[in-house]
């Protein structure tokens, strides 16, 4: 797709001005209900929709397919994240009138890195295409580590800091407890951080990792930096809302990593079979209609057997759960 400068500009004072009504509405620290979060989840959605449609009026099906494609897929990956983001928030006990500003910092800190992966990758691309090859190969690997960690018995029930948050936290110290919207106090005459920004801190140091299998996995859809970029730019920006509107939910969807191993292995073999097409192998190439329904299929099938099984496993528990003896209890 051909996209001038003038377009660029427009998409990022657009993208821009969301973002900043975004900030405005979060502002105030406050409890996000489950209908604001709702309401503000279908506004994100159906902006995302709007604008694939109009990629597929003023552009051509190939660029729309391609948005809706790496969109969904995103959007996906993104649902997965925001589980670690709850352990984060779990962690170090972050107030609930506090988590839409972190979960806010932790977007536009996203938003940030994931433009320079994409310019970077597309530099690469189009310099070498033996990259495809890479990508390819990282994703597989990827979906193998998905399928391994969610075979485990172990729930990953915690979160633990890695070394470079120890080394920060030690360097300036903490303070003992929240201090609103402040990231820095002073406690006994010295300059610390608070909580809150700590918390920053980790959300953003997970944004790199996940940043790292986004950013292959999108590519391998569209190599477009405008598209790549806008399907991740809407992919994040109702992130914050969906947190607050399925965080409960993300507890059912128990399957949810063997969908996402399966995408990211399709998508890994869609890079490769690219690579060998871009090498003269004659091979076939998974066209993006099938990709879309690849994606949207496994999706679908995911969320219907991890609530299958999330209502067995709940039903098994009841069962094994002992009744009181009305025998037992005394009247007095």
């Amino acid at each position: 797709m051909d996209v001038s400068m003038t377009l660029w500009v427009v998409t990022i004072l657009g993208l821009s001005a969301l973002i900043a009504i975004d900030f405005f509405i979060g502002r105030k620290p406050h409890d996000v209900s489950v209908k604001e979060a709702g309401i503000w989840t279908v506004v994100w959605i159906v902006l995302a929709v709007l604008f694939g449609l109009g990629l597929l009026v003023f552009g051509n099906s190939q660029a729309s397919g391609e948005f809706f494609a790496g969109f969904i897929t995103e959007k996906s990956l993104s649902v997965d994240n925001l589980f670690v983001f709850i352990l984060i928030m779990a962690k170090f006990a972050v107030p609930t009138q506090l988590q839409q500003r972190v979960l806010l910092v932790g977007v536009l800190i996203a938003l940030v890195l994931r433009a320079i992966f994409i310019a970077a990758g597309a530099a690469i691309i189009s310099n070498f295409s033996w990259v495809f090859y890479l990508f390819g190969a990282f994703l597989i690997y990827t979906a193998w580590k998905l399928i391994k960690e969610a075979m485990t018995d172990e729930d990953e029930e915690d979160w633990d800091e890695n070394r470079l948050l120890k080394s920060i936290e030690k360097k300036f110290g903490v303070a003992d407890r929240y201090h609103g919207t402040k990231l820095f106090v002073l406690q006994h005459g010295k300059k610390v951080m608070t909580p809150l920004l700590v918390v920053m801190l980790a959300i953003g140091m997970t944004d790199v990792l996940f940043a790292m299998d986004s950013i292959p996995a999108i590519f391998g859809l569209t190599q477009d930096p405008y598209i790549v970029f806008t399907a991740n730019a809407f992919a994040l920006m109702g992130l914050r809302q969906l947190y607050f509107l399925i965080g409960g939910l993300l507890k059912k969807l128990v399957h949810l990593s063997y969908g996402l191993s399966a995408i990211l292995g399709f998508i890994g073999v869609k890079l490769v079979l690219h690579a060998l097409h871009e090498s003269g192998v004659h091979v076939p190439e998974i066209s993006i209609p099938v990709s879309l329904a690849v994606i949207c299929g496994v999706l679908v099938v995911t969320t219907i057997t991890s609530l299958i099984a999330s209502k067995k496993q709940a039903r098994n528990e009841a069962a094994e759960t002992p009744e009181s003896d009305p025998k037992d209890s005394i009247e007095v």
